[in-house]
């Protein structure tokens, strides 16, 4: 099971090692090569190619020179790195600007069909695209179905929220 959260765990190292979680294997071209794959598949390999040193450049402590989409991106390619059968996004863009979610329902978009992917989230806009939605109010569901099927039905909880976000 992969994980990415709201804020990211990342170390004062490379992006490459926080890609990787310094895994090295005893192939050091198919272990690049894991990592490069990673990061094309969460839209990071063009902001990391403008860095300084490429995979090779120090992030700084808990990612300080990156932008919170960078950061989530390098999250979003650990994860992948590790290539899990399913993956929970858990609020993995309510702290992202417009441009960065958007890379990330990238990411999103290209896991679809190859895993299980959760993602929890109070930003409609992120799960506008899932299969399945439920909807929970004070722990319990209280409504279930597709994006259309919760909007188009009765005024429930999900019509609500959506209206209140401008969806």
């Amino acid at each position: 099971i992969g994980y990415v959260t709201q804020e990211p765990v990342l170390f004062n190292d490379t992006i490459s090692n926080n890609i990787s979680l310094w895994q090295h294997g005893t192939n050091k071209k198919k272990y690049k090569e894991k990592i490069t794959k990673a990061a094309k598949m969460a839209f990071c390999e063009k902001f990391i190619r403008n860095t300084t040193n490429g995979y090779n450049t120090i992030i700084g402590d808990k990612g300080i020179k990156l932008s919170g989409g960078q950061k989530q991106r390098i999250a979003i390619a650990r994860e992948l790195f590790r290539d899990p059968e399913i993956m929970i996004f858990d609020e993995a863009t309510s702290s992202l600007d417009t441009k960065s979610e958007n890379y990330i329902h990238q990411s999103i978009s290209k896991l679809k069909g190859s895993r299980i992917i959760i993602i929890i989230s109070h930003r409609l806009s992120t799960i506008k695209d899932c299969d399945y939605i439920y909807v929970l109010s004070e722990g319990n569901i209280v409504e279930k179905g597709t994006f259309n099927q919760l909007y188009t039905g009765n005024s429930g909880v999900f019509r609500n929220m959506c209206e209140s976000q401008q969806l």
